[in-house]
């Protein structure tokens, strides 16, 4: 990443280009990553593959290195690489989902018992129905929950190794890499996190709870019912997460890939509301506060850094 952004604001042939050659010569990791980037770009059939020299037999790399033109091809191969890379988990994802959405795209799924569940944007769930219950994994993003009250027929969400368990209520269940949020709409729900002593919980309609997965410590505040699953009508609500997090729900609804380089930046707690219909301005509002910027590689490329 750190030569992507770097051979993007130089002109062809500066002495960064001469810094990248070196390194892409040192070691035969950095000369396969390389080569892997160069070959995702030959298949997906865009153009001929820039620098073929240094990945097929035959080639001279080190002698002939220094004499290319580095600025324009290296960055269009390094996104074809890092596409193939994030292409995989969506792969995956497809593999397990019953139900899924797009970047940016919001489905209503009637289920079988007649409850409803509304997905969020780049989310994914899958279902299990029988006679004895009614379950539902979230396997990525958020989900809102209209669940159909039935005493004989428990209904439960698992999340992140969250689980949710209802009869009758309407609540949002939100995943990320680090942690599992619910909030509450209507009804009680019982909340759980492993088999630990503590670790289960019920929460009453205007309260959130937010379980993170590393150490399964609970954090429960109250959330105005307004904000709860805010996302349905084009709103971000966060309370105390970091920008990383922010970035990363985002993400499910801008089609440019983000990236955050700045380990600091990206650990910043925030609190706020933010515009979904417009990402790019509801990134600016999330790091300008704290000396970011949102830097525009490209229409496929946003880096979040300081200024």
């Amino acid at each position: 990443m750190d030569w992507f952004l770097r051979l993007r604001s130089v002109p062809t042939g500066s002495v960064v280009a001469e810094d990248f050659a070196r390194w892409l010569n040192a070691s035969d990791a950095h000369r396969n990553a390389w080569k892997k980037a160069n070959q995702t770009w030959q298949l997906m059939g865009e153009v001929q593959p820039d620098y073929e020299h240094l990945w097929r037999p035959g080639g001279n790399s080190r002698r002939r290195s220094r004499r290319l033109p580095w600025g324009a091809g290296i960055g269009a191969a390094l996104v074809a690489g890092l596409f193939l890379l994030l292409a995989m988990p969506s792969l995956l994802l497809r593999l397990q989902a019953d139900h899924l959405t797009q970047t940016a795209e919001l489905q209503t799924i009637v289920l079988e018992d007649g409850s409803t569940v509304e997905l969020g944007a780049a989310s994914a769930i899958k279902t299990s129905f029988t006679a004895e219950g009614r379950a539902v994994t979230l396997l990525a993003g958020e989900a809102f929950f209209d669940v159909r009250s039935d005493a004989t027929r428990p209904f439960k969400v698992e999340a992140g190794g969250v689980e949710v368990s209802v009869i009758g209520t309407a609540f949002d269940v939100s995943l990320s890499e680090t942690q599992t949020t619910v909030q509450l709409a209507r009804g009680v729900v019982g909340l759980s996190f492993g088999s630990e002593p503590g670790s289960a919980i019920r929460l009453a309609p205007g309260e959130m709870a937010t379980v993170s997965h590393a150490d399964g410590v609970m954090t429960r505040s109250t959330i105005a019912q307004e904000d709860i699953a805010s996302w349905r009508s084009g709103r971000l609500f966060v309370s105390n997460v970091s920008i990383g997090e922010v970035a990363e729900a985002l993400q499910r609804y801008h089609t440019a890939w983000i990236s955050i380089p700045d380990g600091a930046l990206a650990a910043q707690r925030v609190t706020g509301l933010y515009d979904l219909k417009n990402p790019d301005r509801a990134l600016g509002a999330l790091v300008e506060p704290y000396g970011g910027k949102v830097h525009h590689i490209s229409s496929y490329f946003r880096v979040l850094a300081p200024f």
